[in-house]
């Protein structure tokens, strides 16, 4: 419900944002003598603060949550994002795992307690359980991996790094 009620403020900024923009644009084919209004209309749609800017629809977090350690050291946030209609699992900047692993994959996993539904050291992962959504791109750093459309993302309640070659869990994270 909360989705649909940010995507029906980010519409109604965007229809706000492209009148604003049409009654500048005619201003401008005016002529000469609007130059002076031009600038007023400039200020004023430049010398807004943060508060006052509509919502923007470039990307709405859906879910977002931060890395613990599970058999390595994994720490930074993690957030499932939807941008114009397609989501993605993002890992921020402060995002950063152990490189100790071959084949680490990022995965979508049911669990709201992947820890406490696996056993130490290596918290292994059952099938089915999880999606892949790729290998790891880099071991820190901001970094971004697509959701496939037909994943029904009420269904997955974590994101984890998981070594998939000796089915060693390094980090989760809790979406909420």
């Amino acid at each position: 419900m909360k989705f649909i009620q940010v995507s029906i403020l980010c519409l109604a900024s965007l229809v706000v944002m492209s009148s604003a923009k049409a009654a500048t644009q005619v201003r401008v084919h005016a002529g000469s003598a609007a130059n002076d209004s031009l600038m007023e209309i400039r200020e004023q749609t430049t010398q807004t603060s943060p508060s006052d800017r509509p919502l923007q629809l470039a990307a709405a977090a859906l879910k977002s949550g931060t890395f613990v350690r599970a058999e390595q050291a994994t720490r930074g946030g993690v957030s499932i994002v939807t941008k114009n209609g397609r989501s993605s699992l993002q890992l921020d900047s402060a995002f950063k795992t152990s490189s100790q692993g071959p084949d680490l994959v990022v995965v979508l996993h049911r669990s709201r307690n992947v820890l406490g539904t696996t056993k130490a050291p290596n918290y292994a992962l059952k099938g089915g359980d999880y999606l892949v959504l790729g290998r790891l791109k880099k071991y820190s750093g901001a970094q971004s991996y697509a959701i496939p459309a037909n994943i029904n993302l009420a269904n997955y309640r974590s994101a984890a790094i998981w070594c998939r070659k000796f089915n060693a869990t390094f980090g989760v994270a809790t979406l909420g």
